[in-house]
């Protein structure tokens, strides 16, 4: 029973920080500046690298050791595994970027508002994989994966899908969506975490073995939506450092999550 409550807990906190953030549409009266939104991409980024690396790679390796090439082999294919996955479904489904006019992926009927919220979506299924398979891991008893392990990681996707659902919420209000209809839209755009969360949970009660390369697929998904997503748009436009601000805080935030709760 204890278990059930941590899953649905940690399952749910990150969906709760999405919904928080969209929540914003009803405080905010003005569309976000364009330098908040860099600091929000940057603080997000920073939380996701953080996350990939303490969270998923380093109990990756602890797990199958370091003292060969091939031992480490499996983490190596797992990462790049993710990153392929999320550049797949980055190519096959048709989303549009909030800062962006041209939609990415194949052609669709979509509307805007349908493929912006797709683009969050993608976002959020590495972070759910993320949290799946690190509750799995506890579960399953591993050593180096600790239930306050996971639950750090659950609250670290909560804080930074905090901005990702007001930056969501925001322009579509803006763009002429009602404020209800804009939380509304922007809160469902979590939903896909828990769900991945719980079908990476799902998948590993019958394949344990491959934890460790789940961790570091996991990493690697999450360091694609980074890498080609968070950070370009935290740079983009005129040069300002506050992407770079938000990015250390975002990493140093998680990193004491990490090393305090976990």
């Amino acid at each position: 029973m204890d278990n059930l409550i941590n899953i649905l807990l940690g399952f749910t906190l990150p969906f709760l920080g999405t919904t928080l953030g969209a929540a914003m549409v009803f405080l905010l009266r003005k569309e976000m500046g364009n330098h908040t939104q860099k600091a929000l991409l940057g603080f997000a980024s920073g939380i996701m690298v953080a996350a990939s690396f303490w969270s998923l790679l380093q109990p990756a390796l602890e797990q199958v050791g370091n003292e060969s090439f091939f031992d480490i082999l499996p983490v190596l294919l797992g990462l790049l595994t993710g990153m392929g996955f999320l550049l797949f479904l980055d190519t096959v489904i048709p989303h549009q970027h909030i800062d962006e006019t041209c939609s990415e992926g194949p052609r669709s009927s979509f509307s805007r508002s349908t493929k912006m919220i797709l683009a969050v979506a993608l976002h959020n299924i590495p972070e759910g994989m993320a949290v799946g398979v690190v509750f799995a891991g506890t579960l399953n008893g591993d050593a180096t994966l600790t239930i306050a392990g996971a639950f750090a990681l659950s609250v670290g996707m909560a804080v930074q899908n905090i901005p990702e659902g007001a930056i969501i919420s925001m322009p579509l209000h803006n763009e002429g969506k009602s404020r209800g209809k804009a939380f509304l839209m922007g809160a469902l755009s979590g939903l896909v975490e828990p769900l991945a969360a719980l079908l990476t949970l799902l998948f590993l009660e019958n394949v344990s073995s491959a934890m460790p390369a789940l961790l570091a697929f996991a990493a690697g998904a999450m360091l694609y939506v980074v890498i080609e997503e968070l950070i370009p748009a935290s740079q983009s436009g005129e040069h300002s450092n506050i992407g770079t601000i938000g990015f250390t805080l975002g990493f140093v935030l998680m990193m004491i999550f990490d090393a305090t709760i976990g």
